[in-house]
């Protein structure tokens, strides 16, 4: 690298990392950015991209298995575990390829290494060949996270996986735990039993997808049951004894304590945030449990040092870092972007069926004082739902009753973290009930429930 001294340097290359970097040199910055092992981060290459992947075979299959209720016939109906992994990675190294064009495209400068910062304004790069020693205006810490691992459920790549084992199994598991039932552990439990594997869920918490309304919750919980899972809540995995072949789950429920063998655990308890060997705690940035203090436009507090994305806590989500990367890049730019609003960023989980939200839950509306006006709509009212024959799930609308702004939106179902997106705009341009209501939905589409969810809540709806 001939010249080393840039306006901008960002470490990692994740969503939230390349993002900034390029919108940094579309605003004729000088861009650098520094990636320990692969562009795009983990969402790319070992998490969203992948597992939508994976989730898409697994939702194929299960049509076809489904054939008969659409008047077709398929005869020995199967899967090659094998071939399904590699198209996941394929599309996983196709994005990869994507990123480093886009990187090219825009003449950001890709140091491969791993960073650290010896001082305000210095970036120091192990790299293959060496140290280099870079000099930045601003540095952007992408970081990212990566899993959590409680003491006595660590992976081990055999018989106890993370999710980057999950993502490449080396087998089709017959006798599955999956340990926490966020997104992360519902997506592969949904993956794994639609396969095949007698699925069992354990959530600490009183109910799976905990941060979820607890009506989607408790639809989820009858609806991943009659697909055969077995979901067991209020419950603590205690500890692991492997032996060969086998894992022994000690599991604690109501003060009792039980055991039961699986030969597959998949651990998904949470992240902790990338912030090790950074020589953050010497630069004067506050490190709050593994996550970096920001301010609302992702300051540290110490000049010219920013961090985004998952290193800077929830919500733990590839969007929200994408959207700050840019935030970022605007305000070194010299830019006046808005700060991110937290409650109006949306949550999608790819399960079966599929969980979106945004804004409040009712209760969280309820326990911050809101006066409610709440509606729903199940998608066996909706007519393309009945046609695509995915009558199962419903839309949830929150509003203030006093003036009619929408506080949050809940839905489960048949494509609903692309339906979500109708009401995260609507948060965004503050849109009230009576805009919603005299908005022409077209038809037939499952949008139409999002329609009539809010005409619900005002005693206006027409189909139920």
């Amino acid at each position: 690298m001939a010249d080393q001294s840039f306006d901008v340097v960002v470490i990692g290359a994740g969503p939230g990392g390349y993002v900034a970097a390029i919108r940094a040199a579309q605003l004729g910055k000088k861009v650098a950015i520094v990636e320990r092992e692969n562009l795009g981060g983990i969402c790319l290459n070992w998490g969203c991209i992948p597992t939508k992947a994976l989730l898409r075979s697994a939702e194929v299959f299960h049509l076809m298995e489904r054939a008969k209720d659409y008047g077709l016939s398929a005869d020995k109906i199967g899967y090659d575990l094998d071939a399904v992994v590699k198209r996941s990675r394929g599309v996983a190294k196709q994005m990869e390829g994507g990123v480093k064009h886009l990187l090219k495209k825009n003449k950001v400068e890709v140091v491969m290494g791993a960073a650290s910062i010896p001082a305000k304004g210095k970036v120091s790069v192990k790299t293959q060949s060496g140290m280099q020693e870079l000099t930045a205006k601003n540095i952007i810490l992408a970081t990212g996270a990566r899993a959590r691992e409680l003491p006595g459920l660590e992976g081990d790549g055999d018989l106890v996986w993370t999710y980057r084992d999950a993502l490449v199994p080396k087998r089709m598991p017959k006798n599955l735990l999956v340990i926490g039932s966020g997104a992360i552990g519902i997506e592969f439990a949904s993956f794994f039993n639609t396969l095949g594997a007698k699925t069992t869920v354990v959530e600490v918490m009183d109910r799976v997808l905990p941060v979820e309304d607890a009506e989607v919750s408790a639809f989820a919980k009858k609806q991943f049951t009659k697909q055969g899972m077995v979901i067991r809540e209020k419950t603590t995995v205690k500890k692991l004894d492997r032996s060969k072949g086998k894992v022994t789950a000690h599991l604690e429920a109501g003060g009792k304590t039980t055991t039961e063998d699986f030969d597959t655990v998949i651990s998904a308890v949470g992240i902790v945030g990338n912030v090790e060997g950074l020589g953050l705690e010497e630069l004067g940035i506050k490190v709050d449990r593994t996550h970096v203090v920001t301010d609302e436009f992702c300051r540290t507090g110490v000049e010219g040092i920013f961090a985004i994305g998952d290193i800077a806590g929830a919500p733990w989500l590839a969007h929200k870092a994408s959207h700050e990367g840019v935030m970022v890049a605007e305000l070194i730019g010299g830019g006046h972007p808005h700060a991110i609003k937290p409650n109006s960023i949306a949550g999608c989980t790819y399960c079966h069926p599929q969980v979106a939200s945004v804004g409040l839950t009712e209760a969280k509306a309820k326990e911050a004082g809101y006066e409610l006006k709440v509606g729903r709509f199940p998608f066996i009212g909706n007519g393309k739902a009945v046609a695509l024959g995915e009558a199962e799930g419903f839309v949830k609308t929150v509003f203030d009753a006093k003036t009619g702004e929408l506080l949050g939106a809940h839905m489960i179902g048949a494509e609903v973290t692309e339906l979500i997106q109708g009401y995260v705009i609507g948060r965004t341009l503050e849109t009230t009930e009576e805009d919603l209501m005299n908005t022409v939905f077209p038809h037939p589409t499952l949008s139409e429930m999002m329609h009539e969810s809010v005409l619900e809540a005002y005693g206006r709806a027409i189909h139920i």
